[in-house]
């Protein structure tokens, strides 16, 4: 069946099945687990009452986090969308020949990229994994749903390794992916990687908790060796005080320590 098709002509098609989904980056499991946790431990708290304490902190936690989905969610603070439009914003892009886009989710950007533009052809990879609610089966009908379909390839890859020859693409951009692969400790590494595919006098734009110094080293370091790997002209840009970032958001674990870096072969 294609994903376009729902049913046979006696069950419509209802809105919500035609509604792309891209995810939230705050799994359910967050909100679900602390918060049947704090619960039990609110009833252990009639027999130990020093339980009460953790039940508070439990059910403080998922209310955390799922205040933190909210924001994120279309029906909620958008974040989001906001997040994967900045890095568009600061693609300086054409739009002519091929994109990557590495760590794609559930398509989200990959699509934004090719109704952007209309004459691009964009290919998005990630691990996926049962540790998200992403699969590539969601980004083919998400792409499908959002009429771009024809233009946009999705494949399991890991972005320590992209399976791709030296210079392949026009465009290359990621959003929140490097700081989550675990098997590479510098994960400057993954930045060279993504490099690595992009044809000189191509473009990138990569958006990621940059701000950690243990994981990407200082800003400075981070573009000078960059520019070292082959780039003509490399910015980071300080995202993280965007004004669409709520505070909640702004915690070191959320998005607190986002940027951006971007530039030309």
């Amino acid at each position: 069946m294609h994903p376009m098709e729902h049913g046979s002509k006696s069950e419509p098609v209802t809105a919500r099945q035609l509604a792309p989904d891209y995810g939230n980056w705050v799994s359910k499991r967050l909100v679900y687990i602390p918060a049947l946790a704090g619960l039990v431990f609110a009833v252990l708290a009639t027999w130990v009452l020093l339980f009460v304490i953790l039940a508070v902190i439990l059910i403080a936690i998922a209310g955390y986090f799922a205040y933190a989905r909210y924001l994120f969610a279309p029906r909620g603070g958008d974040v989001q969308a906001a997040v994967w439009n900045t890095v568009l914003e600061h693609l300086d892009w054409n739009g002519q020949g091929k994109a990557l886009d590495v760590g794609c989710g559930n398509g989200a950007l990959s699509i934004k990229l090719a109704k952007k533009y209309a004459e691009a052809k964009v290919t998005g990879i990630d691990q996926w994994g049962k540790q998200w609610e992403y699969s590539k089966a969601t980004c083919e009908r998400n792409a499908d749903i959002e009429g771009v379909g024809n233009r946009t390839t999705f494949q399991q890859a890991s972005a320590a390794s992209l399976p791709f020859t030296d210079e392949s693409f026009d465009a290359v951009v990621s959003n929140l992916t490097f700081h989550e692969v675990k098997d590479v400790a510098d994960k400057r590494l993954l930045v060279q990687e993504a490099l690595r595919v992009l044809k000189k006098d191509g473009v990138f734009a990569f958006q990621d908790l940059f701000l950690i110094k243990r994981a990407f080293g200082g800003m400075t370091d981070l573009v000078v060796t960059i520019r070292r790997s082959g780039v003509g002209s490399a910015e980071f840009v300080d995202t993280s005080k965007a004004p669409y970032i709520p505070t909640a958001l702004k915690l070191p674990f959320m998005i607190g320590t986002i940027g951006l870096i971007k530039g030309k072969k």
